[in-house]
């Protein structure tokens, strides 16, 4: 993509407003349409798209792999901690109620935990899948390309 010049100075201009409007989903997910699902698909479009215009090597250098991994866990980790934090407050699984000594701010809070695990986890399956899948096309091709 070096040739493309509109298209890379484009893409270096809207990365960082699609980045922001994911930001904006997972801040309003729980007013509104939108949530930690919807949130992290577009968060990690915008840096798939980086990845595919810039290469697979500088989309690795703003997020190395096993900083996606660990970003797995800890949206995870995120998401099945309030659900035992609830547990030990005497509630069920996920009762957000037992977060606050109010019920309704301890669903928001609640909400608020629950939307951002799954936000950061999305996001970075959906990254750790375009790196893996981009990495064996690259190395198909460089087998078939020393083959000729």
């Amino acid at each position: 993509m070096n040739e493309h010049l509109i298209l890379r100075v484009v893409i270096k201009f809207l990365i960082p407003f699609i980045l922001l409007f994911a930001l904006y989903v997972q801040a309003h997910g729980d007013y509104g349409p939108g949530g930690g699902f919807q949130a992290g698909v577009i968060f990690s479009a915008g840096l798939i798209l980086y990845g595919m215009v810039f290469g697979l090597q500088r989309l690795r250098k703003v997020a190395p792999p096993k900083l996606v991994l660990t970003f797995i866990a800890i949206g995870l980790l995120l998401y099945a901690g309030v659900g035992f934090v609830t547990m030990l407050l005497g509630g069920t699984f996920l009762d957000y109620g037992y977060l606050a000594d109010i019920s309704t701010h301890g669903h928001h809070y609640g909400i608020i935990l629950i939307e951002l695990g799954v936000g950061i986890t999305v996001a970075s399956v959906m990254i750790a899948i375009f790196q893996t899948f981009t990495e064996r096309t690259e190395e198909n091709t460089d087998r078939n390309v020393g083959t000729r």
